[in-house]
């Protein structure tokens, strides 16, 4: 039986990752601030895990050998987690994101040299704890949690750098909902004058793929998405095909706020490493359909 240790995770994919988890028989413990329980069959340690003695506390003597972080955002966060855990883990998984590469100018599927977690700067005196200023600078505060971790050999870490989640009846994020809407009413959808594809991963699928890296023992980051980048077209084009009385009408605007999963830049990931490590990735296209029919419900 392994001892896995999950932070957050009570909701989307986590939930669905500590399912697997649980299903196959090892014993998950899940440290959460206590404002909603987790999932039935697992052990609840309630921490704050930006107060370091509080999370040391409730961890006691514990010790796992692979803790999955579903909720580091900062590299403040991950320097807490790396001196609390160093010694209690033999693995650490850190839920990373495909934003970490906003600043990579590519039209081509970017793979995970392009940000070497060792060679990013890490400012811990930035305002992290601010909500604005965290939500405004997500892909870097994700990227110096990453280098955070990597700056410590003897600490085995994993970035799981994810693609956009589709799919699900829980998707808490309202993005497809807002083709929706506007697809129902014929409403104009805001792109970027150019707008660039991304990569994309079902919540299923991101499910398997961390509850497959809980099993192995690579380490560093690696990206995960599906095959086959996704244009907005395509996505408004299953969205209509699931609503067959709306239609989508895509409008380029300048400067503004544009529609989720519209990009001026592309955000394709390569997903050679992990497919190489033995990870079968589905294609998007294939799956997409359903993903929509989820979310929107049978109804739409």
């Amino acid at each position: 039986m392994r001892e896995i240790c999950v932070i957050g995770g009570n909701r989307y994919f986590g939930k669905r990752l500590i399912a697997r988890l649980t299903a196959a028989g090892d014993r998950v413990t899940v440290i959460n601030r206590g404002s909603s329980a987790p999932p039935a069959g697992t052990i609840h340690l309630i921490a704050d895990r930006n107060d370091e003695n509080s999370l040391d506390k409730a961890l006691g003597s514990r010790t796992f050998d692979v803790v999955v972080d579903q909720v580091c955002y900062t590299p403040r966060q991950a320097e807490i987690a790396r001196r609390v855990f160093a010694g209690r883990t033999r693995r650490y998984v850190m839920t990373s994101t495909v934003e970490v590469y906003e600043y990579e100018d590519t039209a081509d599927p970017v793979g995970e040299d392009a940000v070497d977690p060792r060679t990013v700067a890490v400012d811990l005196g930035l305002p992290w704890d601010d909500a604005e200023f965290l939500d405004a600078h997500y892909g870097e505060g994700k990227r110096q949690a990453e280098a955070v971790f990597a700056a410590d050999p003897g600490f085995p870490y994993v970035a799981v750098r994810v693609a956009h989640v589709l799919g699900g009846d829980d998707d808490f994020t309202g993005r497809l909902e807002h083709y929706a809407d506007r697809i129902r009413s014929g409403a104009t959808i805001a792109v970027p004058p150019v707008n660039h594809s991304a990569t994309y991963i079902h919540v299923e699928e991101i499910a398997d793929f961390l509850f497959w890296t809980v099993g192995e023992d690579f380490t560093g980051p690696v990206n995960a998405a599906s095959h086959g980048p996704l244009t907005t077209r395509e996505l408004c084009e299953a969205i209509t095909a699931h609503l067959p009385y709306g239609k989508a009408v895509l409008g380029a605007v300048e400067a503004g706020e544009v529609s989720p999963f519209s990009f001026s830049r592309s955000y394709a990931m390569d997903n050679s490493r992990a497919a190489a490590l033995g990870f079968p990735f589905g294609d998007a296209r294939a799956w997409l359909p359903r993903a929509v029919a989820e979310t929107l419900g049978k109804g739409g």
